[in-house]
């Protein structure tokens, strides 16, 4: 097991920068950075060290451990972390599984659970807890998207995600807004990487539009596979699917898909603009979705503990839903289940240069809320 201890000490640069700390803070950050997933984990580490960095916050302190997007070992983490570290926050995980076995407990022992991207609908809703944050979305949002934008010119679609909770959450959202014909629903094993089987059944389905949500290594195997397979039905997905995280693996075959996101490089405003340089400059990449999801989580959480102790749990919950930052996604606000309010856009797989990235196409939703948060009785 990897561990990391990083205090944020550098010089300050961006929107949160001159804020300080009103007591020492302490986070610990589980996430995915090994296996397949590990892109995922490592963006999601680095978008949060960005913000924490700029921030300028010496007294904060981030312990991070790699769960190698495994539930038993994301709980023992998250129990060393609590009951030894005496950690205030948790925050980092990427998939839904490994946090519905460990927000509910987190949250039970007091502690704070800010969620950097998984977001199951079992927590958005009646469910929903005072000390749960998700800066990212709720797991149906970006696929309701392309539900929405498959009712324009497809009239029967093959859809498909891995059996886990995101992805029941991922084909949910696709049907609530989607009007034709769903030919076949497919789940697929959770780090799976032979797509024979399915890609049989997409050839005979007589769909004419395929949408495939395959995060990480999943869609990398998934989309390399399909392109050599030779059938022509035109595939889109949500923004996990074609991260800028797997893009350079996926290759041309990504080329033209059509994805949906709350966030783009390109997406114009000047907060996105200081955030797509400054993650250049720190890492050397360009960022991903996990990244800027997980830097508003690290803008979040600087900026609540510059106005409020953590041990004073109304006070510094009262802050987070300020959402004081200034969002790379532009626009930033909470619902009444502390799951973000915000636009979602279409974006397609284009070629920079030599780089593949997205570039936004369209609006789809304006103010977009999730179908969970009026069950929501905070």
């Amino acid at each position: 097991m990897k561990k990391l201890i990083s205090a944020a000490t550098l010089a300050l640069s961006m929107s949160v920068s001159g804020l300080a700390v009103a007591e020492p803070l302490k986070i610990g950050m589980i996430t995915t950075l090994s296996g397949g997933g590990a892109g995922l984990g490592i963006d999601t580490r680095d978008g949060f060290m960005l913000a924490i960095k700029q921030a300028g916050n010496d007294e904060i302190e981030v312990i991070t451990e790699d769960d190698g997007q495994k539930p038993e070992l994301a709980v023992q983490i998250a129990d060393k972390m609590v009951q030894s570290d005496q950690v205030d926050i948790l925050t980092g995980i990427v998939w839904s599984n490994l946090l519905m076995a460990v927000a509910p407990s987190a949250v039970a022992q007091g502690k704070f659970y800010v969620s950097t991207n998984a977001a199951p609908a079992a927590l958005a809703g009646e469910n929903c807890n005072p000390l749960y944050f998700n800066a990212a979305y709720q797991n149906d949002n970006l696929h309701e998207a392309m539900g929405e934008y498959a009712n324009k010119d497809y009239k029967k679609m093959f859809i498909m995600a891995p059996n886990y909770p995101a992805g029941k959450d991922s084909l949910t959202g696709f049907k609530r807004f989607y009007k034709g014909e769903v030919t076949s629903e497919v789940y697929t094993q959770v780090g799976q990487t032979d797509y024979a089987a399915e890609i049989a059944q997409i050839r005979a389905s007589g769909a004419d539009g395929v949408f495939a949500f395959l995060p990480g290594g999943m869609g990398i195997a998934f989309m390399k596979q399909y392109a050599q397979s030779g059938v022509k039905i035109s595939i889109m997905g949500p923004g996990f699917s074609f991260s800028q995280d797997v893009l350079g693996a996926i290759g041309d075959a990504a080329l033209g898909v059509k994805n949906s996101g709350h966030w783009a490089k390109d997406l114009d405003n000047e907060a996105n603009k200081k955030f797509v340089e400054a993650f250049q400059a720190e890492y050397g990449r360009l960022p991903s979705i996990y990244a800027v999801q997980a830097y508003d989580a690290g803008q979040l959480i600087a900026s609540a503990a510059a106005k409020a102790d953590v041990k004073d749990t109304e006070a510094f919950r009262a802050e987070l839903l300020k959402a004081d930052i200034q969002s790379p996604r532009g626009k930033f606000k909470f619902n009444i289940n502390q799951h973000p309010i915000q636009d979602i856009y279409v974006r397609e797989v284009v070629k920079d240069g030599d780089v593949l990235t997205n570039k936004i196409i369209a609006p789809v939703f304006t103010d977009h809320e999730d179908a969970y948060a009026k069950d929501c009785k905070m």
